[in-house]
């Protein structure tokens, strides 16, 4: 959508006598209403008073841009008037105002008015621009000028008869998990096919950045179909009533023409929204794919607190390694100030992961509406809530608790939507989401937590109470386990039942523990196995993979297993047991070395207070390289471009 798609010849006055602001607004009010644009125009003129309450949107050199979203407004609209001589609208350089542009934008019409204000505040930067549109002769003119003045600025918005197209318009949105690079290859692919086609291709980037060329609502109104090429969940309901396929993000990249031509030939279900369902009328996918596309909008949300986090901490235990002895040993990341900051600013981050994790799972199932069960679900997983003790006790459900809270909690306020849309008057329908849906959500989610947290609980202690039996046994077989164990789930039960063992041994050792050491290395393995395989195996992976996986050599030395996980989700049967072999053997190497760690945590950070550094160094190596080498031998080769699908 362009400015002038907005503003119309009976939507601008040139040469307007107006004695105040009041009446300037009043103006531009005026011919929002010629322009058809209100359907009441006392209620905008109550809501544009609101807005400038909140501050003036005089920006100064003479230009004003009054706006507001209102209920009043019926469609997307700009009014634009010049006023000789100005007025006084409280503009921050003081000077008065003689040229103006009023927005006027629907309620429930998302962030478009923004889009079209941010356009504006670009070319009313040009001081030569502004004075050309104050001098124009006519509205005619005036149109023109801003027209040719967009076109130069923003030639990739330029109308799309002038680039040769036949008029029709496509739409997509592309996302992936990490929203690094399928997201932007699969809309580039679109685009350009697009343009061979002869068809105007719009595609919209939820990447990690944030969501990039939002489509808007006349792109909408006007196009032909949509095209949804997305792993992870995208929300729908702007698309109410618009043809729409939805297909793996991969599909975008290899199938381009396929979908374009499915949208164009009418092949395309309508979309209609239904409340709370993930698989809308129209809209089916597999059950294994919609839990994976679940899952990973939880683990993409929480990658950020795990990476973060990680890091903080573990350049804590850094800062400390100078300051470290014998009797602050049990104070390790927290004996200097400096480090004590980091640890806690990490450790909050920490501790955000797993509810994090639980409550956008939830909302990938039941929309907004999960989030908060979600959230709190995943919070009583970490606490290890009982019946018995509310508060929390020693052993917490973790990871795998908040995996079942996520999909529990989803799942369960999908079908309380359901039920309320079936028995609850329309006249109680504004009440549902703030106060029927989070309370019975979060109050039946702690029931469930409660229930479940003693069995998740038990599991772990009796994974625990295994692993403590296997010790006098065998060192070096209990360090393989153990080191395996962390490449197994990558954060899941089965590491973090190995983590806490590991912790554990530090305070009956009192002092190094070559547990923790094993426990430490095997975390360590998976990320370097994979960043290793991605620089010397590039033919293994697809382009994605290859520019994250450098990231994956900080993540692996400063332990963070979690790098790992989204190589170990798209291909599992592969990635998997090349990195609980490496971890394994590199755990049992440590092991058989007499290798010790008196720290929980740190990577390579606290090597300089470990027992046999150099062993471990070569454990590390030999662990990493023998898992690159089984993910070369297991993976097939990849050509150019292309996607595997998962498992593959």
């Amino acid at each position: 959508m362009r400015i002038t798609d907005l503003l119309s010849q009976n939507a601008v006055c040139l040469g307007a006598s107006v004695s105040g602001r009041e009446e300037a607004l009043d103006r531009l009010i005026a011919l929002q209403g010629k322009a058809g644009n209100l359907n009441d125009a006392a209620r905008y003129r109550a809501d544009l008073l609101a807005r400038e309450k909140l501050g003036s949107t005089a920006i100064g050199n003479g230009i004003a841009v009054p706006h507001a979203k209102s209920g009043a407004v019926l469609r997307p609209g700009l009014a634009a008037m010049t006023v000789p001589g100005g007025v006084d609208f409280g503009a921050p350089d003081k000077a008065p105002s003689d040229l103006f542009f009023m927005i006027a934008a629907p309620e429930g019409a998302g962030d478009s008015h923004l889009e079209i204000l941010s356009r504006l505040m670009v070319m009313l930067m040009d001081e030569p621009f502004c004075e050309r549109l104050r001098r124009a002769r006519g509205p005619k003119e005036f149109l023109a000028l801003i027209d040719a003045r967009e076109r130069e600025k923003y030639p990739e918005q330029a109308p799309e008869k002038a680039k040769g197209s036949d008029g029709r318009l496509v739409l997509a949105v592309t996302a992936c998990p990490t929203g690094i690079a399928h997201t932007y290859m699969a809309a580039e692919a679109l685009e350009k096919k697009g343009r061979e086609l002869g068809v105007t291709v719009r595609a919209e980037t939820q990447g990690s950045g944030g969501a990039k060329n939002v489509l808007t609502r006349g792109e909408i109104a006007a196009c032909a179909g949509v095209i949804i090429a997305a792993d992870k969940e995208v929300a729908l309901d702007r698309f109410d009533g618009k043809p729409l396929l939805k297909v793996p993000v991969s599909a975008g990249i290899s199938q381009p023409e396929e979908l374009i031509q499915k949208i164009l030939a009418g092949q395309a279900p309508v979309y209609r929204r239904t409340v709370g369902s993930p698989q809308q009328d129209g809209v089916h996918e597999s059950a294994g794919r919609a839990v994976y596309k679940q899952l990973m909008n939880g683990v993409s949300h929480m990658l950020p607190f795990v990476i973060g986090g990680g890091i903080l901490i573990a350049l804590a235990f850094l800062f400390d390694a100078g300051a470290l002895n014998e009797e602050n040993l049990s104070n390790f990341g927290t004996i200097t100030p400096l480090a004590a900051f980091l640890k806690n600013i990490g450790g909050v981050a920490f501790g955000f992961m797993l509810p994090i994790l639980a409550g956008y799972i939830a909302m990938a199932v039941a929309d907004r509406p999960g989030l908060a069960a979600g959230f709190v679900g995943g919070a009583l997983a970490v606490s290890g809530a009982t019946f018995s003790n509310p508060a929390g006790t020693d052993v917490s459900a973790g990871f795998l608790g908040a995996l079942i809270a996520g999909f529990a909690a989803g799942y369960f306020v999908l079908g309380l939507r359901r039920f309320c849309d079936r028995v609850l008057p329309a006249a109680l329908e504004g009440i549902k989401p703030v106060l029927i849906y989070p309370l019975v959500g979060i109050l039946v989610i702690g029931v469930v937590m409660c229930a479940v947290n003693p069995f998740v609980g038990m599991l772990n202690a009796a994974i625990f109470d295994a692993l403590g039996a296997m010790g006098t046994a065998s060192r070096v077989l209990l360090g393989c386990v153990l080191a395996g164990m962390m490449a197994v789930d990558m954060g899941g039960p089965f590491n973090k039942a190995a983590y806490v063992f590991g912790t554990a041994t530090l305070t009956a050792a009192a002092g190094p523990s070559e547990v923790m050491a094993a426990v430490m290395i095997g975390g360590m393995v998976p990320p370097l196995a994979i960043a290793l395989a991605a620089s010397f195996f590039p033919d293994r992976f697809t382009p994605e993979e290859r520019k994250s996986g450098p990231v994956n050599y900080v993540m692996g030395l400063c332990f963070i297993t979690e790098g790992a996980i989204p190589f170990a989700a798209s291909d599992p049967l592969r990635v998997l047991p090349a990195c609980i072999a490496g971890s394994a053997a590199a755990g049992g190497i440590s092991m058989a070395m007499g290798c010790a760690l008196p720290a929980p945590h740190g990577g390579i950070f606290v090597l300089p207070v470990m027992t046999g550094v150099l062993w471990y160094l070569i454990a590390l190596a030999a662990g990493s390289v023998i898992g690159m080498l089984l993910l070369a031998l297991l993976k097939n080769k990849r050509s150019a471009g292309t996607t595997p699908a998962r498992g593959e």
